[in-house]
């Protein structure tokens, strides 16, 4: 297939995604396993600047009572912690203990193993230049994040 548009790139994209997504997160200290979503909320909270739990919700699309579920598990399991704002006891803030921050360093959105198996199916030089196709895109990426940051409302995620 000859990828000729946004639409099939955004298809064989799909086509990777679903072989080789990491569908929990394993804890490298306790073992214990989150769900990919619960991971995906790691991914945008930081141990130092506390993010509005309504402002993280709004961000992921979710409902405030829904994120206060998640948050409820990810709190139980020592991963973030809430807090009422200083300025407003109104508005509670959520922000990742050191477990959060080292599972958060764990998450691989890709199976390493399963893209391994993947890129073994191909030929040498195929795999050469489906490397490099990603190398390119990899830098278009993040030429893309720099040109948009200050349009999303959360903070960059430290690193």
């Amino acid at each position: 297939m000859a990828v000729r548009s946004s639409d099939d790139f955004i298809d064989l994209y799909a086509q990777i995604y679903f072989a080789c997504h990491t569908r929990h997160v394993h804890d490298p200290d306790s073992g214990t396993k989150v769900s990919a979503r619960q991971a995906s909320i790691l991914s945008h909270l930081d141990s130092v600047e506390p993010t509005p739990v309504s402002e993280l919700a709004a961000h992921m699309g979710v409902t405030v009572s829904t994120m206060s579920i998640s948050l409820d598990r990810l709190e139980r399991q020592g991963y973030v912690v809430r807090a009422r704002a200083e300025n407003d006891a109104r508005v509670r803030h959520v922000r990742l203990t050191p477990a959060g921050e080292r599972l958060r360093t764990a998450q691989k959105v890709l199976e390493p193993r399963l893209v391994r198996a993947m890129l073994g199916r191909l030929s040498p030089a195929d795999r050469r230049m489906a490397l490099r196709g990603i190398e390119l895109l990899g830098a278009a990426a993040r030429d893309q994040v720099k040109s948009r940051r200050g349009e999303d409302s959360l903070p960059a995620r430290r690193t």
